[in-house]
């Protein structure tokens, strides 16, 4: 089973949507098998489920289903956490990658300056790359999920870099300039040919109108519009991705380990349907479900489900007196789900 972990990171890291099946035992609590279902997989027989499946990549939410012969199921969606590729290293790039970070993307920053482009000024970035932006094009791999901003220190750098990203179907790009300026680079594009609806779908002059002047100002509402065309989207909707626990879930290790994942929620709950945490036997955590009492709560049953190697499904009761009696006070219920990996 680790196998399919190491092949969903793999196509998670390419910037492609999966969805993961999980077949357990009802009746010896056994997890009997996971299979990965990629683009890749159009032949497969899937008949007698593809209409679950179909339910659950639309909707981006995990489907947990009892099948004939005491078998149950779990679907999950998986999307790729979105790359930022932020073109210029200046003021406002240093706020906007601090943001970004903190809500989930993965950003590259790219300037041809090795004062702006190093890991100092940019430690939350995954990756820099210092280059003039004309070369710069052969060192990435452009992801129909991929956001693209693009914040030069220079109008004729902003035009040689919109002029690339126009040929790669992109889910957003932005671009930083005044009114008149970026009316004025429309027109050359237009007049060089590039279709109209194309050049429509480029957010400029870029980020939510909040009469920002500040470069952090700045940076937060290219963030807000960079969260609304993330969020907005059918295609962002999925699984939670912590990167870290897919890795260790994907290695491949006599250790045994249990995978926590929340199956739904109801009310509010500090992490969405999807999250997911590894626990140890002597206690060692990878990631989490929101902390608290109920989290702790859920790795004793986790010690209890490693010791058995099977899985349950716990319901865990944050509202009323059961929140009030354990100290929690998020007032919301879920269903987690534990599994022996």
């Amino acid at each position: 089973m680790e196998n399919q972990y190491m092949k969903l990171l793999s196509k998670i890291n390419a910037g492609e949507r999966c969805v993961m099946l999980t077949y357990f035992n009802k009746v010896n609590g056994l997890t009997l098998d996971k299979v990965l279902i990629t683009s890749e997989d159009k032949d497969k027989d899937l008949t007698d489920i593809y209409d679950k499946i179909s339910v659950a990549y639309n909707s981006g939410n995990l489907e947990f289903y009892e099948l004939e012969n005491n078998i149950n199921l779990l679907i999950e969606p998986f999307i790729p956490n979105p790359r930022l590729i932020i073109f210029g290293g200046g003021h406002i790039s240093k706020p906007l990658t601090e943001l970004a970070t903190r809500i989930g993307f993965l950003v590259t920053v790219i300037d041809d300056r090795i004062s702006f482009a190093n890991q100092a000024r940019f430690p939350e970035a995954k990756e820099i790359i210092c280059n003039s932006f004309e070369k710069s094009f052969n060192e990435i791999t452009f992801l129909k999920s991929d956001f693209v901003v693009i914040v030069t220190r220079g109008h004729s750098y902003d035009g040689i870099i919109l002029r690339e990203v126009l040929q790669h179907k992109l889910h957003y790009i932005g671009m930083i300039g005044s009114t008149r300026r970026v009316k004025g680079m429309m027109k050359e594009l237009v007049d060089e040919g590039f279709p109209k609806d194309i050049l429509e779908q480029v957010k400029s002059p870029i980020g939510l109108n909040i009469g920002a002047i500040t470069p952090d100002e700045i940076a937060i509402s290219i963030i807000a519009e960079l969260i609304a065309s993330k969020n907005n989207s059918k295609e962002n909707k999925g699984s939670e991705l912590n990167i870290e626990v897919m890795e260790k879930i994907s290695e491949v290790s006599d250790i045994p380990k249990a995978l926590i994942t929340i199956l739904s929620t109801k009310g509010s709950v500090p992490r969405k349907s999807g999250a997911k945490m590894i626990s140890y036997y002597d206690g060692t955590t990878i990631g989490s479900i929101g902390g608290g009492c109920s989290e702790a709560a859920v790795l004793t049953k986790a010690r209890e489900v490693i010791q058995r190697k099977g899985f349950i499904v716990e319901h865990v009761d944050m509202t009323g007196e059961v929140a009030e009696s354990e100290g929690m006070v998020c007032g919301g219920v879920m269903d987690v789900l534990i599994e022996t990996i």
